[in-house]
């Protein structure tokens, strides 16, 4: 069987960094930090330069994937794009980061999934490689969501950042090992009857926030608990929780329904805030940077997003 492995990760975000109260003060929101951070968790977001796109985050984030690997652009096969944020309606962000990679071979496209993009991305990289389509594939979550908010909506304009995580996936043999390293599986799902609950609609985002919350931790935890099942293992097997960071309060109740500790659930919400499909990403490059998620460790990923869509991924890293 061929298995899909994780052969490296990278994470960019944008130089600029506004704390909540900076935030406020720079757009006249009637907010303070005590409000937004109780709430949400949310300290501080990036966002991207005047003439920064996504493509330039999504790239700046695959070559330090590419380097982790030790890969070189001749090595890629396929690179699929989770974003809510294009570059432009054609080419695909996905080609222009090829471009800009110097990759001149296999193909690039997007994917739009909203904040289970990334998730939804993983799905389909893994199906290409466990298919014999493709022998790697470059995985990126990338957004500049800053853009497309409205400024005056105050409950909604202090969630969101920018930036772009990536993942290098290569085809592996799998030899039969007791505990296989690579992705297990991937779990998507979506239900278009609560769309109009979080979307963009006049080229901004949309978002009843409460309806959002209501439908979050139930989904996920069904996903969850589908991860679990269809590979045999129990919510103690699971060494690392890296969800999607939308809210604490949504991270903190999917960490006490596996059981896990605070000190095991990767958590960056607090200075990345909502990165949408790049939150995992992000989240997952900064946890093996810095070394808390080591090789074999069992990883869980789920996200929500507009859609509705949500998910979950389990990979042995």
């Amino acid at each position: 069987m061929i298995r899909s492995v994780i052969a490296g990760t990278g994470g960019y975000l944008p130089g600029r960094s506004l704390t909540n109260d900076e935030l406020a003060a720079e757009y006249g929101l009637d907010t303070s930090d005590a409000w937004i951070s109780e709430r949400t968790g949310i300290r501080r977001r990036h966002m991207a330069a005047p003439g920064e796109t996504t493509a330039d985050m999504a790239a700046a984030a695959a070559r330090e994937a590419l380097a982790q690997a030790g890969a070189g652009a001749d090595e890629v096969d396929a690179i699929i794009l989770a974003t809510a944020t294009p570059d432009s309606a054609f080419p695909s962000t996905a080609a222009r980061v090829q471009e800009k990679l110097g990759i001149r071979s296999g193909f690039a496209f997007d994917i739009s999934a909203a904040c289970t993009g990334f998730v939804y991305a993983l799905g389909v990289a893994d199906s290409m490689i466990r298919a014999g389509q493709c022998r790697s594939a470059l995985v990126i979550g990338a957004e500049a969501f800053t853009r497309i908010l409205d400024w005056t909506d105050r409950a909604t304009c202090v969630l969101f950042g920018d930036g772009a995580g990536a993942m290098l996936l290569r085809a592996t043999e799998d030899e039969g090992q007791a505990e296989p390293r690579g992705l297990l599986s991937t779990h998507l799902h979506s239900d278009g009857r609560h769309g109009d609950i979080l979307q963009v609609e006049g080229g901004v985002v949309r978002m009843a926030g409460r309806e959002v919350f209501r439908h979050a931790v139930s989904k996920l935890a069904s996903a969850v608990d589908e991860a679990l099942a269809a590979n045999g293992l129990a919510k103690s097997d699971v060494q690392w929780l890296v969800p999607h960071q939308a809210n604490l309060r949504i991270i903190d109740a999917m960490g006490r329904k596996l059981g896990l500790p605070p000190e095991r659930v990767v958590v960056t919400v607090d200075r990345h805030a909502n990165t949408s499909a790049a939150s995992i990403p992000l989240a997952l490059a900064e946890a093996t940077r810095d070394g808390r998620v080591g090789r074999g460790d069992l990883v869980l990923m789920e996200a929500i997003g507009g859609g509705l869509t949500w998910g979950a991924a389990l990979a042995r890293y």
